[in-house]
């Protein structure tokens, strides 16, 4: 069995066993690891479950990463709610947590007068939902703002509030938190079943079995699944699936906002913007899919993403293109948010059809779940609760002087072992031995930025993995993409070098 550092079991931890916890929240994406640190305030024992084996493996590693101003969610909906609720809280939990955010804003274009008149609804629903600092701006102080807009445009809603951040960060950031607060993290463990008994429930996993007095399920893209286990009132999760081109910082983003286009009933159509990493970002198409899992990327969805970007930057250049990818998010087919009791499992809670703006909702998500579950059930909070744990500065973010003194402190800090991001060597064994830390390459790539550069990993990738052995102690070819079967590496070709654990 592994253990991280912070001695929350992992992986096969429950195998032939059942264990019980107060609390059980199913999920290990934004929502869940949000929930779990809020919950662990209380002095009770809280045990977080995901089927993959690492937190962020779902949604919460592939969307836009916009906080949302909150003009575009029905009046009187919970999205509207936590929308607004969680932007206002958004830039203090980031610093809480120490996860980046930049307040950049956003901007939705018209091209037509039948727009405007979207954008004039937009507006007054924005209002209505207690979004502030929004208005109406016309072309001259459009191409004022951004001049790589298309000067066709005729006139845009100017959405201040909005900004940028980075929801795999945020969610691994949450995760450490909440587990120096006592939170332990089971991977590699999936809820197959749910039934209600007399005092709690009893959850069965593919590693056992685990009985709680209070359930929670964010389990994303199988909320709906577990809910209609346990409840008469069946709830229903269609997959939408989003592609994306993502370009180099190679150049400086040439806009400063998120630019939106006119929305549709399909979501907020494709946006052309600047990351907190200063790369680009074009997309998300939307599409149904029958298959919750299905990232696999489309010539037609990606020229469909290139021909939709050019109406609002005609001057488009995929010259710096690194990668596309794809995401699905949790439509749920009452087109809302459904948060908190169970309606018909007392003691069951939920978070379910956690579509966008969910990353900008999770913080009010988390707080609203939080409150109710300590009231319900007249929880005491703990005495001391300590606060999120430091992250050192990224290498890459320093200056002469702070890299000096960083590799004063270490010397690892002197191997530059991603070329494309400037990621150190003292980086990536870090994250491995952070309270929830990394252990595959993509775990080390969402907390160091290693492999997510120009050459995606072609360089870094070996000794990435090298580390990873060493730290963990493991052979070489056990080293994973992102857990299961993903091996790097399939066979060596010298047979001693199988019973190695790491050092090649």
């Amino acid at each position: 069995m592994l253990r991280c550092d912070s001695g929350n079991e992992r992986y096969g931890a429950l195998e032939g066993k059942r264990v019980h916890t107060e609390i059980l929240v199913i999920g290990g994406g934004l929502i869940g690891c949000a929930v779990a640190r809020e919950l662990s305030r209380l002095a009770v024992d809280i045990t977080l479950i995901e089927r993959t084996e690492d937190v962020a493996e779902g949604a919460s590693k592939a969307n836009s990463g916009i906080v949302h101003a909150g003009f575009d969610a029905k009046p009187g909906s919970l999205k509207a709610k936590y929308n607004v609720e969680g932007n206002r809280r958004f830039a203090a939990y980031c610093q809480e947590v120490h996860a980046p955010y930049v307040p950049s804003g956003a901007m939705v274009l018209a091209f037509d007068q039948e727009q405007r008149q979207h954008l004039e609804s937009l507006l007054s629903q924005g209002i209505q939902n207690g979004v502030e600092g929004l208005r109406i701006i016309e072309n001259a102080e459009i191409l004022a703002l951004e001049p790589n807009t298309n000067p066709a445009v005729q006139c845009a809603l100017l959405a201040p509030s909005s900004g940028l951040a980075s929801p795999y960060e945020l969610t691994c950031a949450l995760a450490d938190h909440a587990a120096v607060n006592g939170v332990r993290f089971l991977f590699d463990t999936q809820a197959i079943r749910l039934q209600k008994r007399e005092n709690g429930f009893l959850v069965t996993t593919n590693h056992g079995e685990i009985t709680a007095t209070i359930l929670v399920n964010c389990a994303g893209l199988f909320s709906a699944e577990l809910h209609n286990q346990i409840s008469t009132h069946k709830l229903s999760i269609m997959p939408r699936k989003g592609e994306y081109y993502l370009l180099d910082h190679e150049e400086k983003p040439v806009f400063s906002r998120t630019m939106f286009q006119t929305p549709t009933k399909m979501g907020k159509g494709v946006l052309v913007s600047p990351t907190g990493h200063k790369t680009m970002l074009l997309g998300p198409t939307a599409q149904q899919v029958e298959d919750a899992l299905d990232v696999a990327t489309t010539a037609e969805a990606l020229a469909s993403i290139r021909e939709k970007a050019a109406m609002t930057w005609p001057h488009m250049s995929l010259r710096t293109n690194i990668t596309t990818f794809a995401g699905i998010r949790a439509h749920e087919a009452g087109d809302d948010f459904i948060v908190g009791a169970t309606m018909d499992a007392p003691g069951a809670y939920e978070a379910i059809g956690i579509e966008s703006p969910g990353l900008t909702a999770a913080p009010a998500i988390a707080n609203a779940l939080y409150t109710q579950i300590a009231q319900e059930h007249s929880y005491a909070c703990k005495q001391a609760w300590k606060p999120a744990p430091d992250l050192p500065k990224a290498f890459s973010a320093m200056n002469l002087e702070e890299r000096a003194q960083a590799y004063a402190r270490d010397p690892a800090y002197g191997n530059i072992v991603c070329r494309c991001e400037q990621v150190t060597e003292a980086e990536i064994r870090s994250a491995i031995h952070r309270p929830v830390g990394a252990r595959h390459v993509d775990g080390i790539k969402r907390r160091t930025r290693a492999g997510m550069g120009r050459c995606q990993g072609g360089f870094c990738s070996p000794r990435v993995m090298e580390i990873l052995a060493e730290e963990l102690q493991i052979p070489m070819l056990e080293i994973t993409k992102f857990g299961g079967q993903s091996r790097m590496l399939t066979d060596s070709l010298n047979p001693s070098i199988k019973e190695d654990k790491g050092h090649v």
